[in-house]
């Protein structure tokens, strides 16, 4: 048997584990960690991985797995709200920093079409390093988080008129195709993608979360992701750009935190090979050998874009504070530049020492930006890491924010009792249910339900328990229910748990973790089946109420009372007959008041 993908994984993964503490561990962040690990089993280091170019295209998934769920974040009305930004801030972006390196190249004597594809080219910034920075800073939800994400969007977006243009400034445009047909072809997937996701993907998801297969649900998850990044791709799109309008697409379903849980551990995986796939590619004898035309072109790219960038967060009014950081993020050079100057290259557009020169600086400059940024910290702002993760905001990317002081896990009968009359009373909740029928079913009625199994503590987190108040366990399942509430009480201590209990056996398991505010589930309703008893036997409403709350207020009472010893079988045995013989009492001296009150002529009958 052919073992070695195994010792390949064992490569990447024992690189990883040794390298990303250490650089954490000084502060450097997990991104230098992973480059660093790069480096070391690449081709100019140990040199145990010779072919980083394969790595880089597989690890690329892992960009496209980190756009969906930012789209998952980004429901179609807020998505609505960024357009401007999107297209006035991150067009202004784009064309202020190619023209501005386009010009200076130019300037320098680099022929037009140079200077048109490298202007645009490093006008380009690294999706997965400043978005991986800024959900680690907590920045997103930040005015410079917002803008940057903008700006990051367009370019994604300008993928297709970047990619269009190359075979016009080339000498093989004549064979490039026509770039209008390419554009017709690239909308109709985009077009397909849109109605199609709104027409078919929560049925499909529907009928698979039927299948009540938790795996099944994680395949379909990336089966979809994978299916539309193959589109996108297809058609010569970016397969970030498609993978974002997929999460988009599902960001209203009540499948989002299930689909966001699922993915996730998958994203980081492969985000983090990706950036070790760019530290294996760094060709370090070229740049070496280039050492002073490297230097010249990455401090020039980087401060010109620096320039511009600058100007637009002031334009923009994005605060001082928050610039520095905004700057350098959006000044580095992206992982889609590699394949801008590789199709020029292609094409004929770029010559190849030129084409070298530039992907070395792109790569080069990812591997500076994190350490950058540790300087500005140290030097511009110190203690501001710490202050931008201690603001309680959400690491999610542009959340719609998940504040809801109450959290339901599971909405059936009993649950939904629960939530409609915290509705009624001006209250949201996030409410959690693993039966895929009963959330569809719900959401008809307008109810913010999302499907899910509240027992994961991925969810729990992405459901906003850590900042919750109130935790109402509803679920049907007595296991699930335990379970759930050793989960809440381990890692949510802040949080109120307020939970169900099908019998007396379920109230004191739950007891047992804990949970001290308890009700059973039939216990209300018998009781107020016995008040109708009693009215309809001539009993007064308001005797009859009296009566069920004194004998409700004894059973719980007696519960309690048994609690302490409901592992010792005879002692409880004993306290249950003594509980009886009050019951006796009790309803005797009711006897008796009835009897006296018939006498006196004030009891009815």
């Amino acid at each position: 048997m052919n073992t070695h993908w195994l010792h390949a994984a064992l490569i990447y993964l024992a690189a990883a584990v040794l390298f990303v503490p250490l650089a954490k561990r000084f502060g450097l962040g997990s991104i230098i960690g992973y480059l660093a690990a790069g480096v070391a089993i690449g081709p100019f280091g140990a040199g145990v991985v010779q072919d980083p170019e394969a790595i880089l295209h597989a690890a690329e998934f892992g960009v496209v797995l980190m756009m969906f769920l930012i789209g998952l974040e980004l429901e179609p009305p807020r998505l609505w709200a960024l357009r401007r930004p999107i297209f006035g801030w991150g067009t202004a972006q784009l064309a202020g920093c190619a023209v501005a390196i386009g010009g200076v190249g130019w300037a320098f004597g680099a022929p037009v079409a140079t200077a048109v594809v490298a202007g645009l080219g490093l006008a380009l910034s690294s999706t997965a390093v400043s978005l991986q920075v800024m959900q680690e800073r907590h920045l997103l939800p930040t005015s410079a988080g917002q803008a940057g994400f903008a700006i990051l969007l367009l370019q994604d977006v300008a993928a297709i008129p970047i990619l269009a243009l190359i075979p016009l400034l080339g000498q093989g445009g004549a064979d490039g195709g026509f770039p209008l047909a390419a554009a017709a072809k690239a909308l109709a997937v985009v077009v397909g993608i849109i109605v199609g996701g709104r027409l078919l993907l929560r049925h499909a998801l529907r009928w698979v979360a039927r299948s009540r297969s938790p795996e099944i649900f994680t395949a379909a998850a990336l089966a979809l992701v994978v299916g539309i990044a193959s589109l996108m791709e297809a058609v010569g799109l970016s397969m970030a750009l498609g993978a974002f309008l997929g999460g988009v697409l599902l960001a209203e379903s009540e499948y989002r935190q299930e689909l966001e849980t699922d993915v996730e551990p998958f994203k980081g995986l492969l985000l983090g090979l990706f950036f070790m796939a760019v530290g294996m590619s760094m060709d370090f004898a070229t740049l070496w050998a280039e050492r002073w035309w490297v230097l010249a072109l990455l401090s020039g790219f980087l401060l010109l874009k620096a320039g511009v960038i600058w100007a637009l967060a002031a334009a923009v009014k994005v605060p001082v504070a928050e610039r520095p950081v905004l700057t350098l993020l959006l000044a580095q050079g992206g992982e889609f530049a590699f394949v801008v100057f590789q199709e020029a290259e292609g094409a004929h557009v770029l010559p190849e020492r030129i084409a070298a020169l530039l992907v070395g600086t792109v790569a080069l400059s990812m591997l500076v930006t994190p350490l950058l940024l540790v300087a500005v910290d140290r030097l511009w702002r110190p203690g501001a890491r710490g202050a931008g993760a201690s603001d309680g905001a959400s690491p999610h990317a542009l959340a719609q924010p998940q504040d809801s002081p109450v959290i339901i896990a599971g909405f059936g009968r009993y649950g939904q009792v629960v939530g409609r009359l915290l509705r009624a009373n001006g209250l949201r909740a996030t409410v959690l249910d693993h039966d895929a029928a009963q959330v569809d079913f719900l959401r008809r009625y307008g109810f913010r339900v999302h499907y899910g199994d509240a027992t994961r503590l991925d969810l729990l987190r992405l459901a906003g328990a850590a900042e919750a108040r109130v935790l109402v366990i509803a679920i049907d399942d007595i296991e699930q229910s335990l379970r759930l509430a050793e989960t809440a009480r381990r890692h949510f201590p802040q949080l109120t748990l307020v939970a169900r209990a099908r019998n007396v056996q379920h109230y004191y398991a739950l007891r047992d973790r804990g949970v001290t505010r308890i009700d059973r589930e039939t216990m209300d309703s018998a009781l107020m089946s016995g008040r109708q008893v009693l009215t309809a036997l001539g009993w007064q409403p308001h005797q009859a109420r009296q009566l069920a709350m004194r004998f409700r207020a004894h059973l719980v009472s007696q519960v309690e009372r048994l609690y302490p010893h409901h592992q010792d079988e005879q002692a409880l045995v004993s306290m249950a007959r003594q509980g009886r013989q009050q019951l006796e009492e009790l309803f005797a001296q009711e006897r008796e008041a009835q009897q006296r009150g018939r006498d006196e002529g004030t009891w009815p009958g």
